[in-house]
């Protein structure tokens, strides 16, 4: 799988985002603990400008900047061929030589680079505001590897966007037994209410998650409901 594939498989930027922000939501309820979680969302992360982060903990990460211009994702998979540390410490030819001026501070970002300034990065995608398609640039994939960039393990939420995968991952991730129609409602931005985050984790309340919601962007809960 390479940057081709995950272009023609994303949804637009608007879905996008909501898929990132019930990704967040999910995991704020099953991951109390910040530190644990592996997909987060922060809808004041600049000024005008929202971030959805993945992270696995032994390295590989996601970042998707969501801005007036439009999208901007940085994906790295430490093990993969074409990351920069396989590479003279330089990103792979082509990865994100093409990306527009108006994504390039992103580029250079002191969150995506490294200590020596090295962006930090074996996937790049983008999606101007105008723009019918994801675009990405043009590579010379290195030869015998089935999925060079590390894309099949870092956006398989991002392309395959069912309920289902989300269930099958978090009982996996978490090993603890997930409410699929929970799953869905989440899925469907749907404001929580006691019985939904009960039913995925007992041990949260929708008062514990006030912070989360507020900073995921997520829909609020009616008051009385709190």
């Amino acid at each position: 799988m390479t940057v081709h594939d995950v272009a023609r498989r994303l949804p637009s930027i608007a879905d996008l985002r909501d898929l990132c922000r019930s990704l967040a939501m999910l995991d704020a309820i099953l991951s109390p603990e910040w530190e644990d979680r592996y997909y987060s969302f922060d809808s004041g992360w600049a000024d005008r400008e929202e971030m959805a982060s993945m992270r696995n903990g032994s390295g590989d990460e996601y970042s998707i900047v969501f801005s007036a211009a439009g999208a901007y994702i940085r994906g790295f998979d430490h093990e993969a061929p074409m990351s920069p540390y396989g590479n003279d410490g330089e990103p792979w030819p082509g990865v994100i030589d093409e990306v527009p001026e108006v994504f390039r501070p992103y580029v250079e970002e002191p969150a995506f680079t490294d200590e020596d300034d090295v962006p930090v990065v074996t996937a790049c995608l983008w999606r101007e505001a105008t723009d019918d398609r994801w675009r990405h640039g043009v590579i010379d994939f290195p030869a015998g590897s089935p999925d060079p960039v590390g894309a099949a393990g870092l956006f398989a939420l991002l392309i395959d966007r069912s309920p289902e995968a989300f269930q099958r991952f978090a009982e996996d991730y978490h090993e603890v037994p997930v409410a699929l129609e929970a799953v869905r409602d989440v899925y469907a931005l749907r404001p929580l209410s006691r019985t939904l985050v009960s039913s995925l984790n007992a041990e949260v309340t929708l008062a514990d998650l006030a912070r989360d919601i507020a900073g995921i962007g997520y829909p609020q809960p009616p008051r009385d409901v709190i």
